[in-house]
């Protein structure tokens, strides 16, 4: 850019972004406590598919960092297609949502993560970070805040997180004293790593199929402003997925607990 004559403001997004980018896989490396020396496919892998698909543009950072001999030889960036991943099916949401609100075997830990991807769309790494600030449990209500507003979560969808503000779990454990993650996981103070519980919910369905199912069918129903600030999603995210609006977001939450419900009756 030093040798063009004039930068062209497309040109300097394209470059703002890729350090925007780089920056955010370098913040997820020191969250996670991974160097860039010991980058494998595997995180990599995990940080792509945890995220919207702009991530791809890492690719320029991380051809550099290999040149370089700051990252190990070898890794790469998947490249994607957009409109190419697949989608899991409404049909297939219901019945993977009616599974995690009725079957008792399942850890209400997982149950409760589901939820937010089944019906909210969010991924991994947003509910690896959630606090007990973020949820209100009450005898009436439980909410959970995933962008700007807290959303209520009707019954039967409250029912696990009710379980979890009961018995959140590793907190008898030198590990976790007074900690305050929702979603607690093995290391001493840290939350649950988010490829950790990719694979626990891969036992039940695709959390990165079940995520753009989720947000397909939610576009469907509401205003892309109401979608983003609601799910704590860009708008520009939300329109990829975006089709027709139609009805209000809150419609979309009683018509999943009304579903729910109504399967739970039948039982």
């Amino acid at each position: 850019m030093n040798q063009m004559n004039e930068v062209t403001h497309g040109t300097f997004l394209r470059a703002k972004q890729q350090v925007t980018v780089a920056i955010e896989l370098l913040n997820w490396l020191t969250d996670h406590g991974i160097s860039l020396r010991d980058l494998t496919q595997a995180h990599l892998d995990v940080w792509q598919a945890g995220g919207p698909t702009t991530r791809r543009v890492a690719e320029g950072f991380l051809k550099w960092a290999i040149k370089t001999k700051a990252a190990p030889a070898g890794l790469a960036i998947v490249p994607h297609r957009r409109g190419t991943s697949p989608k899991l099916a409404k049909s297939g949401q219901d019945e993977a949502l009616n599974r995690v609100v009725h079957t008792h075997g399942l850890d209400a830990r997982d149950r409760a993560a589901a939820i937010l991807v089944l019906v909210f769309g969010q991924q991994a790494e947003n509910i690896g970070r959630l606090t007990w600030d973020d949820v209100t449990v009450t005898d009436e209500l439980v909410t959970v805040q995933l962008g700007t507003i807290d959303i209520a979560l009707p019954d039967p969808l409250d029912k696990p997180w009710r379980e979890l503000a009961a018995n959140p779990g590793h907190n008898l454990t030198a590990s976790h004293p007074n900690t305050n993650w929702v979603f607690r996981g093995t290391s001493p103070g840290r939350h649950i790593h988010p490829g950790h519980l990719t694979t626990r919910l891969g036992r039940i369905f695709s959390t990165r199929a079940a995520r753009l199912g989720t947000l397909h069918e939610l576009t469907k129903l509401a205003p892309v402003a109401i979608i983003a600030e609601t799910l704590g999603y860009s708008s520009t995210t939300i329109e990829r997925h975006a089709t027709d609006s139609a009805a209000a977001y809150a419609q979309y939450v009683a018509a999943v607990s009304d579903s729910v419900l109504h399967a739970e009756r039948g039982n």
